[in-house]
C-alpha cells in the first residue's frame, strides 16, 4: 500500500505544476481558492459517507494547524510563481525540497543526514538554482520574482513536513489533510476577498484543471502524501522530488509548448544531479530497498 501510494504521489506531483498553470487563467487567487474549496468539499463528503471523524486534542490540533499553515503559504507562493515561470521550472525548484528537508531535519529533529557526498550534492543543486536565477534575470524581473516565490513555496512545504514529523500526531493522512484544509481554505478565502481581482474567462482546460487539482491533487494527493509521511522518514518522502522534475519538464514542453533553453536544461540537470548525489550517494538499490523495507513494516 505504501509503495502504490508513493508512486501515485509521484504521478500527481508531476502533473500538478502544469495543472496550476492552466487553472489560474480565470485568476490566480480565484484558482487557489477554488482548488482548496473543492478539496475541502470532497473531504467533507468523504468523511460524511465513511463516518470518519477528526480527532481533537492538543497534539492533533497542533498537527492540523501546522499542516494548514504549511498548505496556505506553500500554495500561495506556488500560485504566485505560476504567473511568471514555466511549469517545468516550478517542478525543478521544488526538487530542492529534499535538501531543504535534510537541513531542517538536522536543526529541528536532530537527525544527522549530512556526509561529504551529501554536502557536495547540496552545493551542486544550489549551483543549479543559481543558474536558473541567472536565466530568469536575463528574461525579466517578473521571472526572478517567480523563481523566488517558488523557492519560498518549497521552503514552506519542507518546514511543514519536518514539523509534522516532530509532532508525530496519531492521525491518518486523510485526517491531516482535512484538518489542514479547515485552516488553509478559510485563510485563502480571506486573502481572495482582500486582494483578489475580478474573475476572468474560463476555458475547458481551466475548468478541468480546477476539478483535478481540487479533487485529486488536493483531497487525494495531500492525503496520500501525509499517509506516506507517517510511514517513511521526511527525507525519503522528499525523494519523490527527484523524479517529478523530469516528468514535469517533459509534460510542459509536450502539452503547453514551454521553451527549454540550454541554461535551464543545465540548471535543471545540476539540481537533479545534486539531488541524486545527496540522496542516493551511489547506492540507489540500497536507498530504494530501505523504502521498500519500511513500507513492508508498515
Amino acid at each position: 500500500m505504501v509503495k502504490a501510494t508513493y508512486l501515485s504521489v509521484i504521478v500527481i506531483w508531476s502533473t500538478t505544476p502544469l495543472a496550476i498553470k492552466w487553472s489560474i487563467e480565470p485568476g490566480v487567487l480565484f484558482g487557489l481558492m477554488s482548488r482548496l474549496s473543492i478539496g475541502l468539499l470532497v473531504l467533507i463528503v468523504f468523511f460524511a459517507i465513511t463516518g470518519q471523524k477528526l480527532k481533537f486534542n492538543r497534539v492533533t490540533s497542533l498537527a492540523y494547524l501546522t499542516a494548514g499553515i504549511g498548505i496556505y503559504f506553500a500554495m500561495l507562493f506556488v500560485y504566485w510563481s505560476a504567473q511568471y515561470i514555466p511549469s517545468g521550472w516550478m517542478s525543478v525548484i521544488f526538487g530542492l525540497s529534499p535538501i531543504i528537508t535534510g537541513l531542517l531535519s538536522v536543526m529541528i529533529l536532530g537527525e544527522n543526514h549530512f556526509t561529504l557526498n551529501k554536502t557536495m550534492g547540496m552545493l551542486l543543486s544550489l549551483s543549479g538554482l543559481i543558474v536558473i536565477f541567472y536565466t530568469s534575470a536575463a528574461i525579466d524581473v517578473n521571472a526572478v520574482i517567480g523563481v523566488f516565490a517558488m523557492l519560498m513555496s518549497t521552503i514552506a512545504h519542507s518546514v511543514s513536513a519536518v514539523l509534522l514529523k516532530k509532532i508525530n500526531a496519531p492521525i491518518s493522512g486523510t485526517q491531516s489533510t482535512f484538518g489542514g484544509l479547515l485552516i488553509a481554505a478559510p485563510l485563502v478565502v480571506i486573502t481572495y476577498l482582500l486582494f483578489g481581482k475580478a474573475v476572468g474567462e474560463f476555458s475547458p482546460r481551466s475548468v478541468a484543471s480546477l476539478l483535478y487539482l481540487g479533487a485529486i491533487a488536493t483531497a487525494a494527493g495531500f492525503s496520500m502524501y501525509y499517509y506516506i509521511l507517517n510511514r517513511l522518514d521526511a527525507v525519503k518522502v522528499s525523494l519523490i522530488a527527484l523524479v517529478t522534475p523530469v516528468c514535469a519538464l517533459f509534460l510542459g514542453i509536450l502539452l503547453n509548448h514551454e521553451p527549454l533553453s540550454i541554461s535551464v536544461l543545465i540548471g535543471g540537470a545540476l539540481v537533479i544531479s545534486g539531488l541524486a548525489l545527496f540522496e542516493l550517494q551511489g547506492k540507489k538499490p540500497e536507498s530504494m530497498k530501505s523504502i521498500n523495507d519500511e513500507a513492508e513494516q508498515s
